[in-house]
C-alpha cells in the first residue's frame, strides 16, 4: 500500500483515538468526581479543588483500565468516518485488501501499548500512589497499618488505650504461620508516649497471639524483665496482613517483578500481583484484538446498506462480552485454578482469534 494512504488511514485514527481518550476521560473524571464528593461530603477540608485534585490524580490509572473499549470505538469510529465519505469503497475498489487497511493501524497500536505500558502506567501507578496518600487525609480509606519491605516487617494495631507497634527484622510465612526474627514490641500510650517495650530474638504470629522467644521487657522507671517465653494477644492475621499490602495498580510495571520475587521470598502469595503483570504485558496484543474486532462491524463489503446503528450495538455487546470473560479468566488466574500466564493471554487469543476467523469469511469467503 502507498505510504501516503498509510500515513492518511493513521491520522485518521490517532484523531479518533485523541478524541475518544478526551471525551472518555471527561466522563470518568465527572462521575469520578462526584462520587468523592459524596464519599467527603462530612469532611470540611474535603474543598472542591481537593476533591477535583484527587480525581485527576486517579483518572490515569481508570483510563487504563478503559483503553480497550477506547481503541475499540477509536477504530470504530475511524472505520465509519472512512465509510461516510466512501473512501473506504474507493481504496476496496482499488484493490487494497482488508489486512492492507488494517496493517498501519496494527502497526500504530502496538507502538501506543507499548509506550502504555512501559511508560504511562509508571506514571500512572506514582500518581495512584499520589492519591492514596492525599485521600487518607480526607477519610478516603484507611491508613494501612502494615509495611513489608528489605528493611523488614511493620505492624501497627490500635488498642482502646493506645495503639502497638510491632517490628521484625525478617519474616517469613509458613503454614499460615509468620515467623518473626529479632522482633520489637512497642506501646504507646493514648498520650502518643511509649509505656512498654519488648525485645525478642524470635517469635511467631498465630491464632491471634504472637508468641515470643528470649523476650526482655523494659518499662519506664522500672528495671527489665526476661521471659523464656512470652504471649502478646492481638487480632492481626496472616490473611488480614496479605490483604493490606501494596495493591497491584499502585506498583510500576517495572516494579512489579521485583515486588513480586521480594513477596513470594517471604512466604506470601504473589499471584495477583504476578497476574497484573501479565495482563500489563498482553495489553498491547489486545489493543490489536479490538481493533480487529471493530473492523468485523466496521469494515465489510455491506457499506453501502447502512445499518450502524446496529453494528455499534454489536460492537459494544462484543467488547463487554470480552471484558467479562477476561474477568473470569483472571478470577481463575488469581485462584490458581488457570496458569497465570494462560489466565492473562486468553482473551487476547480469543478477541483476536475470533476477529481473524470473521474477517477472514468477509474477505475471503
Amino acid at each position: 500500500m502507498h505510504p501516503t494512504l498509510t500515513t492518511y488511514i493513521a491520522r485518521h485514527f490517532l484523531i479518533a483515538l485523541g478524541l475518544t481518550v478526551l471525551v472518555v476521560s471527561g466522563v470518568i473524571l465527572l462521575f469520578d468526581i462526584i462520587e468523592l464528593l459524596r464519599r467527603t461530603a462530612k469532611v470540611p477540608e474535603a474543598t472542591l479543588g481537593l476533591v477535583a485534585t484527587l480525581g485527576l490524580l486517579r483518572l490515569p490509572l481508570v483510563v487504563q483500565t478503559a483503553l480497550p473499549f477506547v481503541f475499540l470505538a477509536a477504530a470504530l469510529i475511524s472505520f465509519w468516518r472512512l465509510a461516510r465519505s466512501s473512501e473506504l469503497v474507493v481504496v476496496r475498489a482499488a484493490g487494497v485488501s482488508v489486512w492492507q487497511v488494517l496493517l498501519p493501524m496494527f502497526a500504530l497500536v502496538l507502538v501506543l501499548g507499548v509506550i502504555n505500558v512501559g511508560v504511562l502506567n509508571p506514571i500512572a501507578a506514582a500518581l495512584y500512589t499520589q492519591f492514596e496518600r492525599v485521600g487518607k487525609t480526607v477519610g478516603l480509606g484507611a491508613d494501612s497499618p502494615f509495611s513489608l519491605s528489605r528493611g523488614g516487617l511493620w505492624l501497627r494495631e490500635a488498642r482502646d488505650d493506645g495503639y502497638v507497634v510491632i517490628h521484625a527484622r525478617e519474616a517469613r510465612n509458613e503454614d499460615s504461620v509468620l515467623l518473626l526474627n529479632e522482633v520489637m514490641v512497642l506501646s504507646i500510650g493514648p498520650d502518643d508516649v511509649p509505656d512498654r517495650r519488648i525485645d525478642a530474638r524470635s517469635g511467631r504470629l498465630a491464632d491471634q497471639e504472637i508468641v515470643l522467644d528470649q523476650a526482655l521487657i523494659s518499662v519506664p522507671g522500672q528495671a527489665p524483665e526476661h521471659r523464656d517465653t512470652l504471649a502478646v494477644p492481638t487480632e492481626l492475621s496472616v490473611p488480614a496482613i496479605q490483604e493490606k499490602f501494596a495493591a497491584p495498580e499502585s506498583i510500576s510495571f517495572w516494579d512489579l517483578p521485583a515486588f513480586i520475587a521480594f513477596f513470594e521470598s517471604a512466604g506470601f502469595s504473589a499471584d495477583e500481583h504476578r497476574m497484573h503483570w501479565y495482563a500489563l504485558l498482553a495489553s498491547p496484543a489486545m489493543l490489536c484484538a479490538m481493533v480487529l474486532l471493530a473492523a468485523v462491524f466496521g469494515f465489510n463489503s455491506s457499506q453501502r446498506r447502512g445499518g450502524w446503528l446496529f453494528r455499534v450495538i454489536g460492537c459494544t455487546v462484543t467488547g463487554f462480552l470480552v471484558y467479562f470473560f477476561s474477568q473470569v479468566t483472571y478470577t481463575l488466574g488469581q485462584s490458581q485454578t488457570l496458569p497465570v500466564g494462560l489466565a492473562a493471554w486468553s482473551p487476547t487469543l480469543v478477541a483476536g482469534l475470533l476477529g481473524l476467523a470473521v474477517l477472514f469469511h468477509l474477505e475471503d469467503g
